[in-house]
């Protein structure tokens, strides 16, 4: 897999650390309980289909970059720094 750096081009998918879905998770509050927190840290949607998410350059420059890619057929569709994507 390819991923393109805003920064450095197209690179190996091996340069790059990935974070997780590019989406905004509710914190739950301090005293919200074992099993609220549980699920803010274990459950993840693990959609098949087109998602967005986090990525850093590692291997590179250390930007920290948003990757639209379709995870049933492993195609990128598209980056951008991460600083740059309006939510």
């Amino acid at each position: 897999m390819r991923i393109t750096c805003p920064y450095c081009g197209e690179r190996d998918r091996r340069e790059f650390y990935y974070r997780g879905a590019a989406v905004d998770l509710e914190r739950p509050a301090p005293d919200a309980g074992e099993d609220a927190w549980n699920d803010f840290v274990y459950l993840r949607d693990n959609p098949a289909g087109v998602t967005r998410e986090l990525w850093c350059h590692e291997g590179g420059c250390g930007a920290w970059i948003v990757v639209t890619r379709n995870t049933v057929t492993h195609e990128i569709l598209g980056s951008q720094l991460a600083s740059e994507v309006k939510r």
